[in-house]
């Protein structure tokens, strides 16, 4: 029997559309170049608080100086929490349906999200879907970000789980990485950025949403392990 590990941003809930939405809101009002702002907010998908400050810190230091630097910042996390307050966040196409699944044929599953465990668990909670998991790792108990494995061999660990058996449900290419290295079987569902040669090369697969990740576990539920990821 396999087991499942999830992504949340991205792959669970829309949020980092969202995010990047207020990002780009905060952006116009401050002057700051459109394409800098979303070249800098895709290179922190998939990365923990700390790092994605240092990425933002790099992109904008030079530009808005010390003073200015964390307005936007500030900005855009107030505008995201005052647009989600309630805590819930659109679901991705499938998540019911997939979990649902997976909880119908005895499938354990966890969550392992560069998010802080808090957050992950509010948003969880929020969408009424806790039922479904044996527990999360969040991006707060790693000492390294994604694309670093250390939270997938955390989680694997927490929840029991042989990696070389533990689906990693991911849609950024940090994610993918930290999986793959954990020696675990990476889906990606690409959210924001495409797959590109190195992701469908360290996927087990990619698929357009999570119906499509239901029906590979369906017809493939023991796949042959990958080969191309060395």
């Amino acid at each position: 029997m396999y087991h499942v590990i999830f992504d949340m941003d991205g792959v669970l809930f829309d949020s980092e559309r969202t995010l990047l939405n207020c990002w780009l809101e905060v952006a116009a009002r401050h002057g700051l170049d459109e394409a800098l702002m979303t070249d800098t907010y895709i290179r922190t998908i998939g990365t923990n608080a700390a790092q994605t400050r240092e990425i933002y810190t790099r992109a904008f230091l030079g530009v808005l100086g010390e003073e200015r630097l964390w307005q936007p910042w500030d900005e855009s996390l107030a505008l995201h929490a005052e647009r989600y307050a309630d805590g819930l966040l659109p679901l991705k196409a499938g998540v019911r349906e997939l979990l649902a699944y997976l909880k119908a044929r005895g499938v354990a599953v966890g969550i392992a999200s560069s998010s802080a465990k808090q957050t992950v668990e509010e948003r969880i909670r929020a969408a009424g879907l806790s039922d479904f998991f044996i527990g999360c790792v969040g991006g707060d108990a790693v000492r390294i970000s994604k694309p670093d494995p250390e939270i997938y061999l955390l989680a694997c660990a927490a929840f029991g789980f042989a990696p070389g058996d533990t689906f990693a449900i991911e849609d950024s290419y940090n994610g993918i990485r930290a999986a793959s290295a954990a020696g675990m079987r990476p889906i990606m569902v690409p959210d924001i950025v495409p797959a590109d040669v190195e992701m469908e090369r360290l996927s087990e697969t990619v698929c357009r949403d999570l119906f499509d990740v239901m029906e590979y576990l369906k017809n493939a539920a023991d796949p042959p392990r990958r080969t191309g990821a060395d």
